[in-house]
């Protein structure tokens, strides 16, 4: 199976002891960046559930790298990660969220404190524990327990290895794990407000911590391996309490030599401090949400990870983005307005994907009115395209959102629908079609044509291209639909290629929720809610009723073996396969579809189906899906016995979204 466009941001990374090397959590693997180029070295692959967490081992030299990986498969693994090898494993039982490893030189040992999730607790609501794990032991034994919490929480190691902790709501617990007991000492430090995130200086026991309301404050050791608040506001180098920021705190971090620290917010915004003298500054913001700032071993070079699935490299102090790891980016989150505008939950909101098989180029439509070019095969970031602008005109009770878009078969044609409404009157809105050609110099695309209110008023809800030609059709939520053709359909270029409408079509006035042309382009099919309609692009003309859902169907997908799927929503899901030589109903299944996949030559056909809690918690599915959330499932269009099946995670997260 070909993975790409992987979550790299659930974790925090870690450069290589020689800052040549990034190494990022993606999903069950450990992936192996060059700092140079940007560009993926190798993987370390051998967990069965989600890394959460990568440790370079300080006792990397120039003839070996080591690094510690734990997971949610309950492991703990040693690489060589420059071979890439695997050495050792360790089996602790639990899922295991976060891990610290002890340096030799302050344990003399090899101790794990890690992070765990431990639902046989005793205490019934604290299904979090930190637990520490001698290595050495074979068999590992189950771990001491230090303490329990309601969930699992990340784990910060302070630079030296002294000391560790977590934040827990209001306090940090922080233990000293080089006193001379056998476990460690622990220490708590209270606030008034939610800590969000912590970080120990380098060299000098002084810990900085960020809250929810924006502050940052600073503890100092009081002389006998104990944290205490400062409580000096005079003196400016040890002042409790500074409001730098109006939102919550989500990284901070010491500079490599402990004469700075750097925090940030969501928002993007940064702001360094200079510890001797007091001094604040804001530095150029990242655009992004900011989830993890590391420093590597070199000073001038550093990482910053943004929530929209962005690793960028920074050159310090100037924090100037040398160059940036990119995986897929998220979809915007503001879809309610779109559904309140068209009037109707039937819609197919996955209709902001769409890839081109053939290359294995994708196209999502992310924040800030984008769509984003993906190149699934080679697993990197290929750039992206400003759909619309907001403008300046425009207040914050003005929503832009892009509502669908589509790829042709070769990669040379976009479209694209984009709604702007009013957030307090979702009754009135101005709606664009675009065409876009691809230009191969700048590997983006260039706007060709825009048409403006296609459907009078009424909400584009999904677009198709002609596989075989230069044809587009457009459904609105009005009930009709239009066939569009280019002008030129050889050698298309922005200049000569100008989009018009070639037919208009209805089927009795009811919303059209799905449309699909054949592999070959000579046929069109669209759902009128519940009906499938099969029409003649060119005449425009309806060639046959070809049958009735029981649910509006949202997506459509013809096959190479003569089926045509349907998926419907609502009430009663269902999966359904017609064959197209008698016009009838093949089989059908009761599904929650997310997503088809097909291909013109082939009968196969793979779907992507949530799968409700209820049927996850059937005895006989509980070992199959262990915590997943749905599945896909390879079909052959002759037959409802799926050929393959692949667990999937998150299913519902995309649901809601």
């Amino acid at each position: 199976m070909i993975r790409g466009g992987r979550n790299n941001i659930t974790s925090a990374p870690a450069f290589s002891k020689d800052a040549k090397k990034l190494l990022l959590c993606t999903a069950n693997t450990v992936s192996v960046y060059s700092v140079a180029t940007g560009l993926k070295i190798t993987s370390l692959e051998d967990h069965t559930a989600p890394v959460t967490s990568v440790i370079v081992d300080p006792s990397s030299d120039e003839t070996v790298s080591y690094c510690w990986t734990s997971s949610l498969d309950g492991k703990i693994r040693i690489w060589e990660f420059s071979a890439p090898k695997l050495l050792k494993i360790f089996d602790t039982h639990l899922p295991i969220h976060s891990l610290v490893m002890i340096p030799a030189q302050v344990s003399h040992s090899v101790i794990a404190y890690v992070s765990v999730e431990d639902y046989s607790s005793v205490s019934k609501d604290l299904f979090g524990q930190i637990r520490r794990y001698d290595l050495t032991q074979d068999p590992l034994h189950s771990g001491d327990t230090l303490k329990e919490m309601e969930e699992p929480k990340p784990i910060v190691l302070s630079p030296s290895g002294e000391f560790f902790g977590v934040c827990h709501n209001c306090s940090i617990h922080i233990w000293n794990v080089a006193s001379e007991h056998l476990m460690p000492k622990e220490t708590t430090l209270h606030h008034t407000e939610l800590i969000t995130v912590f970080a120990f200086h380098p060299n000098q026991r002084i810990l900085a911590a960020g809250d929810v309301t924006g502050r940052v404050l600073i503890w100092k050791d009081n002389g006998i391996g104990e944290f205490t608040s400062v409580k000096t506001e005079d003196d400016t180098e040890s002042c409790t309490t500074f409001n730098w920021h109006s939102a919550e705190v989500t990284v901070l971090n010491f500079s490599s030599d402990g004469a700075l620290l750097y925090s940030g917010v969501k928002a993007g915004d940064f702001v360094v401090w200079e510890l001797g003298t007091g001094k604040k500054q804001l530095l150029p913001k990242i655009g992004s949400p900011l989830l993890y700032f590391i420093f590597s071993s070199d000073s001038t070079l550093s990482s910053v990870i943004c929530a929209d699935n962005q690793i960028h490299l920074l050159k310090m102090p100037s924090m100037e983005i040398l160059r940036t790891i990119s995986g897929i980016k998220p979809p915007t989150p503001e879809r309610h307005g779109f559904i309140c505008y068209v009037k109707t939950r039937d819609i197919c909101l996955t209709r902001t994907v769409s890839i081109d098989r053939s290359s294995g180029i994708a196209a999502f439509c992310t924040a800030n009115h984008r769509v984003q070019l993906y190149n699934l095969l080679s697993d990197h970031d290929i750039s992206e395209v400003q759909i619309c602008d907001h403008h300046p005109d425009d207040d914050d009770q003005v929503r832009v959102l892009v509502t669908a878009v589509a790829l042709s078969r070769n990669g040379s044609v976009m479209t694209t629908a984009e709604a702007r409404f009013a957030a307090s009157n979702f009754s009135e809105g101005i709606v664009s079609l675009k065409f876009w050609v691809f230009v191969p110099d700048s590997k983006t695309f260039s706007l060709s044509t825009v048409i403006n209110q296609p459907h009078r008023e009424a909400a584009i809800t999904a677009i198709a291209l002609n596989p075989a030609r230069s044809m587009a059709v457009s459904i609105s939520s009005a009930g009709d639909f239009k066939i569009w053709v280019c002008s030129s359909d050889k050698n298309l270029t922005p200049e000569d290629s100008n989009w018009i409408c070639h037919g208009v079509g209805s089927y009795k006035r009811t919303p059209i929720t799905a449309a699909v042309f054949s592999g070959d382009g000579s046929c069109l099919a669209l759902a009128a809610k519940t009906v499938i309609t099969i029409w003649h692009p060119l005449k425009n003309e309806l060639l046959y009723v070809v049958g009735k859902a029981n649910a509006p169907i949202m997506e459509l997908s013809f096959t190479g073996g003569g089926f045509l799927i349907a998926a419907s929503h609502g009430s009663t899901p269902h999966l359904s396969v017609w064959d197209l030589m008698t016009f009838c109903l093949s089989w059908s299944y009761r599904l929650y579809i997310e997503a088809i996949a097909t291909e013109v030559d082939s009968p196969y056909f793979a779907v992507l189906t949530w799968l409700p809690e209820s049927d996850r918690l059937v005895k006989s599915n509980e070992q199959i899906f262990r915590g997943k959330d749905g599945a896909i499932l390879l079909f052959d269009g002759s037959g409802p016995k799926p050929v393959a099946i692949w667990t999937v995670m998150k299913v519902y997260t995309l649901r809601k979204d």
